[in-house]
């Protein structure tokens, strides 16, 4: 547990989520464990007393996570509600606490998978595995990144910018994750054999996580060979693939779909619908801030734009679509493959970015790449472009 719980700090620290030193993670193997000592570890362990739970995170954000954090959480009114898929999904609102106190932390961990102290951090928590406290932690910040850019652009079409929003931005701007670098050179195909493809997939998967491509590590990834499409689990991490890919047969004979991910259903129709054998799903910061920037004020289907927007949209020659996860009537299953005929990639609304190739994943990587270099273009242009 030790080694778990060491891991996922480091996990933190290393993905721009905490400095070092922030984190402090505890869970319970044979006796409660930490990472380290310190505030506020007593009040911690009165939260464990009050919780069925397995490990508990505390942390400070790193910048710009934190000033944007606490930004939001000045503007709540007790709750923050991100829109994107992740929210929507795995989160539903983001409670924030009065203060560090036990009885109100363990107040909103009843109802909520973390909780925002203002000022102080995020504590967040799992039930079984430190790594359900690291995705929670993660899918935070991401959450909350995206909500603040989503909510400046929606502000800057209504008025100019206020002084409240350039000061936060002054810190969060200089500190905002790095430029997506150069694409790594991956396994060039065709692929001879099921393990040169398992290598494959890992490959990609661990580039799109160190590329900053993700939340966390959710996406998802698979390769057509031989009639059997090879794709990573639900759940699984992109950056530690090697016993998380299953194979599934195009003519449905396994059912090892049962723990693929949960966009099987759409990675079928991508590779029975066109020439692609490399698909590649990603949760780029930007290219979802984009697409939930709607310049129609009035709308019926407001509130319901992620699965029933009916508009035509574009983000620069990339079409953005509405769809939720999973196989159901608003499904991205139906949305996301049509779209990709004839253009370089699809965004999907609050979701994320699904790119192909025909051969290997070298192209499909430098789509998504290029799409989420060029939506931080155009959103950072326009921000800048209203500041004084």
């Amino acid at each position: 547990m030790e080694r778990l719980i060491r891991k996922y700090a480091a996990k933190m620290v290393n993905a721009g989520l905490a400095d070092s030193g922030a984190p402090l993670i505890g869970a319970l193997d044979a006796d409660l464990v930490w990472n380290r000592d310190g505030f506020p570890r007593d009040i911690l362990e009165d939260v464990f007393e009050g919780l069925n739970i397995n490990s508990l995170l505390f942390s400070r954000p790193a910048e710009p996570y934190r000033s944007i954090i606490d930004f939001l959480a000045s503007r709540s009114e007790g709750v923050i509600t991100p829109e994107d898929c992740e929210t929507r999904t795995f989160l539903h609102d983001l409670p924030v606490a009065e203060s560090l106190h036990a009885g109100s932390i363990i107040r909103a961990l009843k109802r909520r998978k973390c909780v925002i102290v203002p000022r102080e951090g995020l504590v967040t928590f799992g039930t079984v595995t430190p790594e359900q406290a690291f995705v929670t932690y993660s899918s935070v910040c991401f959450s909350c990144f995206v909500k603040f850019f989503a909510d400046l652009l929606t502000a800057l079409r209504r008025r100019p910018m206020d002084r409240e929003w350039e000061n936060v931005l002054n810190t969060v701007l200089p500190n905002l994750p790095a430029v997506p670098g150069a694409a790594p050179a991956l396994t060039p195909g065709p692929f001879e054999s099921e393990e040169a493809v398992r290598r494959a997939l890992c490959e990609a998967g661990r580039a799109t996580v160190r590329q900053g491509l993700v939340d966390s590590y959710f996406g998802n990834i698979s390769y057509l060979w031989n009639d059997v499409l090879y794709i990573s689990q639900t759940g699984g991490s992109l950056d530690e693939l090697e016993d998380c890919i299953d194979s599934c047969p195009l003519d449905g004979s396994s059912c090892a779909g049962l723990t693929a991910s949960s966009e099987l259903t759409a990675h079928l129709r991508i590779v029975r619908d066109t020439e692609a054998r490399a698909i590649l799903h990603g949760h780029p910061r930007f290219s979802v801030i984009l697409s939930m920037d709607c310049r129609k004020e009035e709308c019926e289907f407001r509130g319901s734009c992620h699965i029933r927007c009916p508009e035509r949209r574009l983000v620069r020659d990339i079409p953005v679509v509405p769809g939720e996860v999973g196989t159901g009537p608003f499904g991205l299953c139906h949305t996301a493959p049509p779209a990709l005929k004839g253009h370089r990639g699809v965004i999907v609304y609050g979701h994320g970015v699904f790119t192909t190739s025909a051969g290997d994943f070298n192209e499909a990587f430098g789509r998504l790449l290029d799409i989420e270099r060029a939506c931080r273009e155009d959103c950072l242009g326009r921000i800048r472009a209203h500041m004084r």
